[in-house]
């Protein structure tokens, strides 16, 4: 599996323990709103991470940068919202000084992997729209169409 793989997953599996942490919690303090804000976050998430999941799976378990980088900056911007929701009503949804730590670090490690994939996307964009191959190789010459 590639980094961006590994980054997805440990995001998702840290996604799963929000939730289980989130049940685990004293009901009667938390409001129904918490719940229904967080599951709304959950959803779009696991949205984009299923489209990651998707995108691998087609490419031998490999992240195409130039297919995962809008989903990849979604996310990212979805986690930078419920972390700043987690941060704002942490009092309101009982919510843990450090779990809202660990949840910013792994938004910031799935930035980083969003500002990887997609700085690779815009070079293999801009080769693409020059013509050039890999480096400073002619692209591959095109076989003639039609029958041989």
């Amino acid at each position: 599996m590639t980094k961006a793989t590994t980054a997805s997953i440990r995001s998702f599996l840290l996604f799963g323990l929000l939730s289980l942490a989130w049940s685990a919690l004293p009901g009667t303090a938390r409001a129904q709103s918490c719940s229904d804000d967080m599951a709304a976050f959950g959803k779009s998430r696991t949205t984009e991470i299923d489209a990651l999941n998707a995108i691998s799976a087609a490419h031998d378990k490999k992240l195409d940068p130039v297919a995962a980088c809008p989903h990849l900056r979604k996310m990212k911007d979805i986690e930078a919202k419920m972390a700043e929701y987690m941060a704002k009503n942490k009092e309101w949804c009982n919510i843990p000084d450090d779990f809202i730590a660990k949840f910013k670090e792994s938004s910031v490690r799935t930035a980083t992997v969003a500002q990887q994939a997609c700085a690779l996307a815009a070079k293999a964009k801009q080769m693409q729209e020059s013509g050039g191959g890999v480096g400073n190789l002619a692209p591959p010459p095109k076989l003639p169409g039609g029958p041989l």
